[in-house]
């Protein structure tokens, strides 16, 4: 060890918190997660010109008048009620921007709340039949070879629409099909309507597929009459949120699928919904505070909380606590439950939707077919409020951005008539006041000129002109001048003032 050599003293070693449990020794000395790049000769010279740019802005934006308030007296010296009504126009403009304003952040409240309307989506189920023994007119009545030599096969459309605000009344009948059971969604079945076109749409049409994640079709019969599996899949393929342009595979109105078999079949199409947020399933002892039996992860959470807070079960002393009352017991199987897993808690007690199931009978018979008739069904599904919608649609308007740059125009060649204004009332006092009394006026203003040069070669005495050779100068303390808040704001004025 050196002689002139001197321990520092070493504190114990710091752990970051970002860095990991079995990291040791020293970290690196920079800032930051990751080493920045340095910049060419090239960037750097175009950042400084866009930094000049951005400051030239700036300035040019502070350098112009915003104030639009035309100055008091003024309608002393016109002729007319002008400055009262450009007043009253003021007083309206302000009303209507606050009224604007309030407006706005109702519609925004609205469409962050993320509310859903119900709609109805109308299925329509049909099918054909092509090559059954009762089409063929090749047959030998004298022969005993009865065989046509065909394969005889169906085919099963599924089309769906969504109905038009007019067409259906669920915004009447919510509160009955809330209590609806699991298979409440196909609310009605007739054989006999048709599909009324309509000349008015929707602004924007959801397609079948919209509503649906996977479609799957189980028949009565697993196999067919030559032993080929007889089931249908479909499955949403993954697209981007908000895609403006989708595959044809993900917006479609229409799925249809071949089958061979010349008997009638029963079929069940279940329809997986595709919702977001998506709903889930409540199990008896979570449906019993929540009073509903369907709701997503997040109504669930925020109701069990709303129900603890109601049933007043939050600890005085230590408010993430709660005791369990019989409900709550049973949901989480414990005499104490703590607030921040309350979303563990009631995982156990949701699952998934179960599909809606479409029941339909294949008919290849020739009776039928004679006069066919489509199995129709009306399914209530879930779809964004259209004011999100129109909203968007309104501030990616190019008329909206043109109207605010008008208006902005408009401001600013106001607040320039308005500073005219300002300086031709400044004028016109300066010369009235001359008018009246030029050998006094002239006077003040020789002697007000004078201080302001006196101030400017720095000349003036101490406290502008005033005698500060006095007693009250040289006192210090508390009652003194140098204590008065005058003096404490000139000195943080003059320290904090930036150094040239």
């Amino acid at each position: 060890m050196q002689p002139s050599y001197r321990p520092f003293p070493q504190q114990p070693p710091q752990r970051s918190p970002h860095a990991q449990a079995t990291r040791r020794g020293i970290g690196p000395m920079i800032s930051g997660s990751h080493p920045q790049n340095s910049l060419t000769p090239a960037q750097m010279q175009a950042q400084q010109a866009a930094q000049l740019q951005a400051n030239d802005r700036a300035r040019t934006r502070s350098r112009k008048p915003t104030d639009k308030n035309i100055p008091e007296g003024v309608e002393d010296c016109i002729i007319g009620d002008g400055v009262h009504r450009y007043r009253e126009l003021r007083d309206l403009e302000r009303r209507l921007d606050s009224t604007m304003m309030r407006k706005r952040l109702d519609i925004q409240d609205s469409v962050n709340r993320n509310v859903k309307r119900y709609r109805t989506l109308r299925i329509w189920i049909s099918n054909t039949v092509e090559d059954q023994p009762w089409q063929a007119d090749t047959l030998d009545v004298d022969a005993f070879d009865f065989s046509t030599n065909m394969d005889s096969s169906y085919r099963v459309k599924i089309e769906g629409r969504l109905l038009d605000e007019e067409e259906d009344d669920l915004d009447s009948e919510d509160s009955d099909d809330e209590d609806e059971p699991t298979n409440g969604d196909v609310m009605d079945e007739d054989e006999k309507e048709k599909p009324e076109k309509k000349s008015k749409t929707p602004s924007k049409q959801f397609k079948l597929s919209h509503f649906f994640k996977t479609m799957t079709v189980d028949f009565d019969r697993s196999k067919g009459k030559e032993g080929a599996d007889q089931s249908v899949e479909w499955k949403k393929p993954a697209v981007a949120p908000n895609a403006a342009n989708l595959p044809n595979a993900a917006d479609f109105d229409q799925l249809e699928f071949k089958r061979g078999g010349d008997e009638n079949a029963n079929i069940t199409i279940n329809l997986f919904r595709d919702e977001n947020p998506e709903r889930f399933q409540l199990s008896p002892a979570l449906a019993d505070i929540l009073d509903t039996d369907v709701a997503t992860r997040a109504e669930a959470v925020m109701g069990v909380w709303e129900y603890i807070k109601a049933m007043g079960l939050q600890e005085d002393d230590e408010k993430r606590s709660f005791d369990c009352d019989d409900r709550l017991r049973a949901l989480i199987q414990r005499d104490k439950g703590y607030i921040p897993y309350l979303t563990e808690a009631i995982l156990p007690h949701i699952s998934p939707l179960p599909p809606v199931k479409l029941p339909y009978t294949i008919r290849v018979d020739k009776d039928f077919h004679e006069d066919p008739q489509p199995t129709i069904y009306d399914i209530r599904v879930q779809v964004d409020d259209p004011l999100r919608a129109a909203l968007t649609s309104y501030m990616l308007n190019p008329s909206y951005a043109t109207s605010l740059r008008q208006i902005n125009s408009h401001n600013e060649q106001l607040a320039i008539l308005v500073q005219k204004i300002t300086n031709s009332k400044s004028k016109h006092t300066f010369f009235d006041a001359l008018s009246k009394n030029p050998t006094e006026f002239i006077a003040k203003w020789l002697s007000s000129q004078k201080r302001d040069l006196e101030v400017i070669s720095g000349e003036a005495t101490r406290g502008g002109g005033e005698d500060a050779s006095g007693d009250e100068w040289r006192r210090g303390g508390q009652e003194s001048i140098w204590a008065s808040d005058n003096v404490r704001e000139s000195v943080n004025l003059l320290v904090g003032r930036p150094k040239v």
